[in-house]
């Protein structure tokens, strides 16, 4: 008892330590780089804080069970050869086929959010904000990112790259950091265009279309790898910026609201 007690207060401080990182190099970043007329609601503040701390500790609970059964039934079904043979690869090769892996099952996992209604519902709370910042990268409701996650870590868990006891991937830790650090990048207000690097990486601009209020909100899926949108058909980032932000879809104005109503229709 005493142990988890503990090692639940040191989840916490480590959170707080890295939201203090975050605040320190977006807030004076969005500032001098940013486009944002207006302040930010403070309800919406408060909001997206409190989703910080549920979309960081929330899947880590919610997914630990449901990976070690999805691995326990699939796993067996892969051949042993296909095991063996990725098992064999280099470290960084492994690594590297990882990373491109899981980004193609989180594409596939965003875009079912967007083009399943029941999915819908539950995605389109990350969309309700109408400004763009930083944190907005953490209003995710625990459904969303329980099923995205599941979609991303099943090819890995089929292809062996990924154990049962992964709350996300089997990529090490300096991936997963930087893929956090990146969400929260991609949606600050940073009117940066980055010339042939947004060719192999996605950036403000691009995730800035898929936020963009309606005709583009169902493009640009990809977290890290643009490549994935034009292969599928999705890409889209031309040289200005969306007008307006948002999503159509009634949101509540309570976060018990945006938590509750999507489990009610």
């Amino acid at each position: 008892m005493g142990a988890t007690v503990q090692e639940f207060l040191v989840g916490a401080l480590r959170l707080w330590v890295w939201l203090a990182l975050l605040s320190a190099i977006f807030i004076p970043l969005e500032r001098w780089f940013g486009m944002r007329a207006e302040s930010l609601p403070r309800r919406e503040v408060r909001h997206n804080l409190v989703y910080y701390f549920i979309s960081s500790l929330v899947p880590v609970v919610l997914l630990s069970a449901p990976i070690a059964l999805l691995a326990a039934l699939v796993q067996p079904l892969v051949p042993k050869a296909l095991l063996s043979a990725v098992g064999d690869l280099p470290a960084f090769v492994r690594i590297a086929l990882a990373f491109v892996v899981a980004e193609t099952g989180f594409y596939w996992g965003h875009r079912l959010s967007h083009e399943i209604p029941w999915l819908w519902r539950f995605h389109a709370v990350h969309h309700s904000t109408q400004q763009m910042y930083f944190m907005a990268n953490t209003r995710s409701h625990p459904v969303d990112m329980v099923f995205t996650r599941l979609v991303g870590v099943t090819p890995l868990l089929l292809l062996g790259l990924a154990g049962p006891n992964a709350a996300g991937s089997a990529m090490p830790a300096l991936l997963l950091v930087l893929g956090t650090f990146w969400g929260f990048f991609i949606h600050a207000d940073l009117r940066w265009r980055f010339g042939p690097l947004e060719w192999l990486v996605t950036t403000p601009a691009f995730h800035h279309w898929h936020h963009s209020r309606r005709e583009h909100i169902n493009r640009n899926y990809a977290s890290t790898l643009p490549f994935l949108d034009r292969v599928f058909g999705t890409w889209y980032l031309p040289r200005h910026w969306p007008a307006e932000y948002g999503t159509d879809t009634p949101q509540a104005g309570t976060l018990a609201g945006q938590l509750l109503d999507p489990l009610k229709r």
